[in-house]
């Protein structure tokens, strides 16, 4: 009796043992490739529960899930002859288990290697103006050529994207000076425009003026005033503004004297003188 209930606690081990090693549990986002004696099985298997039989079947789980694989920085010749550090990043996914077990051996270091030799390829067919300036370009352009490449293996490539692109010292230097005498000539051409709109207006001003005196007289009683808010003990005047002065006090006591010849006189009535001894014998 002893005998067959540590046969049947036996069975029972071997058969939780047997179904333990004989079922795979795959999550939502994975996938199965199941080679039974080394011949691969119709379709990727999953997600869920997938039985195999132990020690004849084989299965390998693959990710459809994105992954981001950063592209080690590395030193790179542009065409203008600069050398430059460059890094990146790729973002890629699974589209066929099948290819990604069965095509190639290990296709996140087959796409590693690949990408290091495209952005080395890329970059270097481009000036250093076009790597800082045209990134959605050559990004594109990268992501073009890994997508192809990698398309046998099952996988696409989502993008590419460049990371950091490290100068030397000196041509930091030169592209600073390069940006500040840039900054200097877009300030001179503001100032110049500024300095041509203000003589344009000192013009159309001076125009008026030439047509009216009396408001050039009026503009240096305006700078009087100005100066004498600052309180200076001392104004000294210039001699153009000396004889506005006088110009116009002459044409204040003109327009005086004229107003007083325009404005109606009063009329006089002459009484005549009565004589008193003419007036009594009347």
């Amino acid at each position: 009796m002893n005998g067959l209930i540590t046969a049947l606690v036996i069975i029972v081990i071997l058969a939780v043992l047997y179904l333990a090693m004989a079922v795979r549990i795959f999550k939502q986002y994975e996938r199965g490739v199941q080679l039974r004696l080394g011949r691969l099985l119709d379709g990727p298997r999953g997600p869920g529960l997938v039985f195999i039989i132990p020690f004849v079947d084989h299965i390998h789980r693959v990710s459809l899930r994105i992954v981001t694989m950063p592209i080690q920085s590395q030193e790179i010749i542009t065409r203008d002859n600069v050398t430059v550090g460059v890094s990146a990043v790729a973002y890629y996914r699974v589209v066929d288990p099948i290819q990604a077990v069965v095509a190639i051996e290990d296709v996140i270091s087959a796409i590693d290697y690949i990408a290091q030799t495209t952005l080395r390829a890329v970059i270097g067919q481009h000036t250093l103006d076009e790597a800082l300036t045209s990134t959605d370009k050559l990004n594109k352009h990268m992501r073009d050529i890994l997508d192809v490449q990698t398309e046998p293996w099952g996988v696409v490539v989502t993008m590419v994207e460049l990371k950091d692109i490290q100068l030397p010292e000196a041509m930091k230097r030169a592209m600073a000076k390069e940006a500040e005498a840039e900054r200097e000539k877009r300030a001179k051409i503001i100032s110049a425009n500024g300095e041509a709109l203000a003589a344009t207006e000192l013009a159309h001003a001076s125009d008026i003026m030439m047509q009216h005196p009396i408001a050039l007289q009026l503009r240096n009683l305006q700078t009087l005033v100005e100066i004498s808010v600052d309180k200076n003990s001392t104004i000294v005047f210039p001699a153009p503004l000396m004889s506005a002065v006088t110009d116009l006090v002459s044409f204040l006591t003109r327009e005086t004297t004229t107003a007083q010849a325009m404005a109606p006189k009063p009329e006089l009535h002459v009484v005549p003188e009565r004589n008193p001894d003419t007036d009594a014998t009347e």
